[in-house]
């Protein structure tokens, strides 16, 4: 990658450790339309595309930008596009046509308060459940949620790999005060990439939608390489032919899609933990709350009171064994978020009926301080 090196120290945005890290991954097409306050993506994409041998198209508008990285990733590429609130509601539907096509791609949603128009330079978290179920229909995607620059970065990657691995598409779950952060991260003298893998089944035999034993598919084609490929939005057979009108092959494909996630989400489980070994009191957060909740804990450990943190770096799929065991000694379990408390539910289903589940929401853009988030420990 252009100018970049290997162990170099930077001082980044979170929005410029987007762009970086996705060109580091691979991707070589972007298309996306300004919003705030993600429009430092589309920026630096403008500039650094080109420079690393890619494509940047500034498009008409966010429904037009997800399809044409789904169309850029049948044609060979890896591509990603970048919005926030009201952009991520317009790309529903492509990525409902991503997740039927099991189409490879990277949507960054850099989140901002809502609904509509909302506050466009301020912060939230409201767009979590939209993450996952935003488009109709039953499928599984894969949404990472950093905390700082470092994460932007390493997450992003990730995100890329994923999107390879599983053939979903995978939101990076950013928000305006980590996006608009800068922070000091060292650039990984080696870091594991995922390339695109072309289908070992020989292109004359090749079906585009028949899974391995796994429950994968055979690598990633693409048009123009000699495989008959049919790529429709509809309910399909292993050919691509449709099949909406087939209650036993539309059922079979649903479940595939959803148990190729399901199925393998231990392995991908990304928390972190600090003090649950003891703790009465967990505090469960994710995002730029997360950075808030940790100096919670510390304050609160230097009085003497036993908290414990676990800050989820992966939202969807929920990482319910892991909020289990992590707050198995726990009495009270605290979550605080900048919405009206919606991972609160997750954790509240999946912890035990004895235990105090607590919501801590907070609305109209601005961040818990730890004071807020202690105040809420010591009750």
């Amino acid at each position: 990658m252009k100018n970049e090196t290997p162990g170099e120290v930077k001082i980044l945005q979170g929005n410029e450790a987007i762009v970086d890290a996705a060109i580091y991954a691979g991707c070589r097409f972007f298309a996306g339309y300004p919003i705030t306050p993600a429009s430092e993506v589309a920026e630096l994409m403008s500039h650094k595309m080109a420079k690393n041998g890619g494509v940047f198209v500034q498009m008409e508008d966010e429904i037009a930008s997800i399809n044409a990285v789904i169309g850029a990733a049948w044609a060979g590429m890896k591509g990603c596009t970048a919005t926030s609130g009201p952009g991520f509601s317009l790309m529903q539907e492509g990525i409902g046509y991503a997740a039927v096509t099991e189409t490879p791609c990277v949507i960054v949603n850099v989140m901002r308060g809502g609904p509509s128009t909302g506050q466009p330079t301020s912060s939230s978290q409201q767009d979590v459940m939209q993450a996952k179920y935003g488009s109709h229909g039953d499928y599984e995607p894969i949404v990472l949620c950093p905390s700082s620059v470092k994460e932007l970065f390493h997450l992003t990657i990730k995100a890329f790999n994923l999107a390879e691995i599983y053939r979903v598409p995978v939101i990076v779950l950013s928000d305006e005060i980590v996006s608009h952060t800068r922070e000091k991260i060292r650039i990984p003298d080696r870091i594991e990439i995922v390339e695109r893998q072309k289908p070992k089944t020989p292109a004359k035999d090749y079906k585009p939608y028949k899974p391995l034993s796994s429950g994968m598919l055979d690598g990633m084609p693409a048009f123009g390489q000699g495989y008959n490929l049919l790529i429709d939005g509809q309910l399909h057979d292993e050919a691509g032919n449709r099949a909406g009108d087939n209650p036993d092959i539309s059922a079979a494909l649903v479940k595939r899609l959803c148990e190729k996630i399901t199925r393998h989400a231990g392995e991908l489980v990304d928390v972190e933990k600090a003090y649950v070994e003891d703790a009465e009191t967990v505090v469960v957060a994710y995002g730029s709350v997360a950075r808030s909740a940790y100096a919670a804990v510390r304050m609160a450990r230097e009085k003497g009171l036993n908290v414990g943190l676990i800050k989820l770096k992966i939202l969807w799929p929920f990482p319910d064994n892991e909020i289990v065991s992590a707050t198995g000694t726990a009495i009270k379990v605290i979550v605080p978020e900048m919405n009206v408390g919606k991972i609160s539910r997750e954790v509240q289903r999946v912890c035990r009926s004895e235990q105090r589940i607590v919501s801590l929401p907070k609305l109209g853009g601005v961040l818990h301080t730890p004071m807020e988030i202690l105040q809420a420990i010591e009750l």
